[in-house]
């Protein structure tokens, strides 16, 4: 494809707002996961999250209009600006919106919900409802900045900002935006939280490809970066490919067996690219610390591979989902711009079949091209490259 310019990142992450905050954040080496003070975890068997603390959404958003927006809004309009403000100018009216969401407003449902038992449908607020739907966010974002080109909503579990990453940059290379606004944007709620612990999928720690893992740490926030056709010497990196694919030996909430359905994904991207595999000089890894999805994707990168690059494994940082997903890019696109690879954390032992480990501590190197990786639930598989030089 034709690359993209990332120019601009806005970020609302766990322990960190703001970009060079998230830098930092990542160079401390340390996760955002905490005991869970929002809601009652008792009867659980989870009670950890990496929560969102910090944010002052009247910082980034105006009283009245803040009033109409719940906590998922907020968190994509204030990373926009923050974007925005990155890039140092908003962008034409005729950019696009491309947001990425596991759940939506799950929460915002709930509490209309309740309005309704109690109040019945005359006097249930509306706007509550109108909040209700997964493409508030990227409405807001759309509003907000007053961008009138496409507004897509992307609902992919885990991938699904990677999905939406992938609609807005292969738009913008076509040239039916000048420009576009991709991301993701997640809120940890009582009801998603109770529900995947019921499923079994969450563990008190994130220790992703680790031996141990036994599940995956939910987190919350938003991250969305300014894609645009050309790029200065302030881009970040470059978009360059993608690659998408389904395994179908997986059921709707688990993970399947089809690892060359995963290697297909990132042969596709890496070929999109048009690069060898060779060339792959890091692979910012979907690893979750779940049993099955980590086994999946070591597997697959093994057999793709005859030499792995180094591994990094960001979700220990601040969790998994829409958000998580959004902010591994950012990560891929800070070691391109920084020529650093981040620490994995949570890792200490490997299976007996993976033939490689995640990096350890923090090191500099030549970063021309890194791949990565989102595998969801369901089967869904979106790997993206990301480069250094626009050609």
């Amino acid at each position: 494809m034709t690359r993209v310019a990332i120019t601009g990142i806005g970020v609302v992450a766990p322990s960190a707002i703001g970009i060079e905050k998230f830098s930092e954040f990542l160079d401390g080496g340390k996760t955002a996961a905490a005991v869970i003070d929002r809601f009652d975890t008792r009867g659980l068997s989870t009670h950890t999250a990496a929560l969102v603390r910090d944010f002052v959404a009247k910082d980034f958003i105006a009283p009245m209009k803040l009033r109409r927006m719940n906590t998922l809004s907020r968190f994509a309009v204030a990373s926009a600006r923050l974007a925005m403000t990155d890039r140092g100018a908003e962008l034409s009216d005729a950019a696009g919106v491309a947001m990425g969401t596991a759940f939506g407003p799950v929460q915002t449902s709930v509490d209309y919900m309740q309005e309704y038992v109690e109040k019945g449908a005359a006097l249930a607020p509306p706007q509550l409802f109108a909040e209700s739907v997964a493409n508030a966010p990227g409405s807001h974002v759309g509003i907000e900045f007053g961008l009138r080109g496409f507004n897509v909503t992307v609902t992919q579990r885990e991938s699904s900002a990677l999905a939406a990453l992938m609609y807005a940059a292969s738009q913008v290379a076509k040239g039916t935006v000048p420009a576009a606004i991709a991301g993701g944007v997640e809120e940890v709620s009582e009801i998603v939280f109770g529900v995947l612990d019921r499923l079994g999928a969450l563990g008190e720690c994130s220790r992703p490809f680790d031996r141990r893992r036994n599940g995956m740490v939910v987190g919350e926030g938003a991250a969305v970066l300014i894609l645009e056709p050309k790029g200065s010497d302030a881009a970040y990196a470059y978009v360059s490919g993608f690659g998408i694919a389904r395994d179908p030996t997986a059921t709707i909430s688990d993970w399947g067996e089809g690892a060359e359905s995963v290697v297909a994904a990132m042969r596709a991207a890496i070929d999109d690219a048009d690069l060898s595999i060779a060339a792959i000089d890091a692979i910012y890894a979907s690893a979750n610390s779940t049993r099955r999805a980590d086994r999946l994707e070591y597997r697959a990168i093994q057999s793709l591979f005859s030499e792995v690059p180094p591994v990094v494994a960001t979700k220990g940082y601040f969790g998994e989902y829409a958000a998580g997903g959004a902010l591994q890019v950012v990560a891929a696109a800070l070691a391109i711009r920084d020529q650093k690879l981040h620490a994995s954390i949570g890792f200490a032992e490997a299976d007996d079949e993976m033939r490689f480990k995640p990096t350890a501590k923090q090191s500099k190197g030549e970063l021309r091209h890194v791949l990565v990786n989102s595998i969801s639930a369901g089967g869904g598989i979106v790997s993206a490259v990301l480069s250094r030089e626009p050609a």
